[in-house]
């Protein structure tokens, strides 16, 4: 399989889901080698370099993309399958921002409070050892902590012309900041305008879920992906298939309803998948769930909603496809 590379130029990144001319137009089956820049644009380079100088809120989380998928239309489903995710640099940043965070008070958690102090990190990566290095600003401890690349934003355009900003999660994906993201899954989204016009970014070489500080070890990224299209069969919500779990992703505000969101996802998903009625769906996923929360810092808070395959007969989702990517992965590795 030809694997098509793509490193866009800064003048090409996209800030938005929706509102964004394609950057490129690929047929469904096409592998993609994609460079994608960190959360800052590569601007946090030292823990002398702070957000508060550095960053401009409007124009974080650049975006690679978006992609036109031949054939693609509005209630059909892309599916992503994430072959490997390569650090693209030695180094990654993170942040604690003024205002930003699940531990601060924000524009949307009002509090008669100080911001947190406006601090950067940066980790060291040893690619021999395959770790990230934190160290102390304040101490002397140093950890180090398995790479574990992720991509916190994946998603297509959102329905009714609208344009969402590449910090929020919702219907369309978006900045979810999933750990789950990782190689060996794929995710299933509901296309919502002609062409699907999805778009990548937002690495992360290692994160906690929930992403307490809001950043994560944020740094750039070599993602190489397969593009397919399912005709018909549109999630509402994100899903992801690994070779472990089934999984919904719900994002709202307050977090119970994003979990209320995937819950109900992962219903109606089981409802395709094993022929259950609604009310025993339920019953059977209140006793086989677990639900890591992915972000309680962005626009939205992200959970995601997954039951372990090992506990249930097998099943075959969209004809099997996951497994599919997955033969078709291993002969790009």
């Amino acid at each position: 399989m030809d694997v098509v590379e793509v490193v866009p130029n800064a003048e090409q990144y996209a800030y938005t889901f929706g509102g964004v001319a394609p950057l490129r137009r690929v047929r469904p089956g096409t592998a993609l080698r994609v460079w994608s820049d960190d959360a800052f644009g590569g601007v946090l380079r030292s823990v002398d370099d702070l957000s508060g100088d550095k960053v401009d809120l409007r124009f974080v989380n650049p975006q690679t993309g978006p992609f036109h998928v031949e054939g693609a239309e509005p209630g059909d489903t892309l599916a992503l399958h994430f072959v490997a995710l390569e650090p693209a640099r030695d180094w990654g940043a993170s942040a604690a921002i003024p205002y930003f965070g699940g531990l601060t008070g924000t524009d949307r958690v009002a509090l008669l409070q100080e911001p947190l102090p406006d601090t950067t990190w940066i980790y060291e990566l040893d690619r021999t050892r395959g770790t990230v290095t934190f160290t102390a600003r304040r101490g002397e401890l140093r950890v180090d902590l398995p790479l574990e690349p992720m991509l916190g934003t994946v998603g297509v355009a959102p329905t009714g012309g609208e344009v969402r900003s590449s910090l929020v999660p919702e219907r369309f994906g978006g900045n979810m900041d999933s750990p789950e993201m990782r190689p060996g899954a794929t995710c299933f989204l509901g296309v919502n305008v002609e062409g699907a016009l999805f778009s990548v970014g937002d690495g992360h070489y290692r994160q906690g879920e929930g992403e307490a500080c809001g950043t994560a070890v944020e740094g750039a990224m070599t993602s190489t992906f397969i593009v397919e299209l399912i005709k018909g069969g549109a999630p509402l919500w994100p899903r992801i298939e690994n070779d472990t779990h089934w999984m919904t992703v719900g994002s709202s505000r307050p977090l119970e309803d994003a979990w209320r969101i995937g819950m109900v996802e992962l219903v109606r998903w089981f409802g395709e998948l094993y022929g259950l009625d609604a009310m025993d769906a339920y019953q059977l996923l209140s006793q086989i769930t677990e639900v890591p929360i992915a972000n309680v810092v962005d626009a939205n808070y992200s959970a995601v909603v997954k039951a372990r395959k090992s506990l249930l007969p097998a099943a075959q989702a969209y004809g099997g496809l996951h497994d599919e990517l997955r033969a078709r992965a291993r002969g790009l590795l």
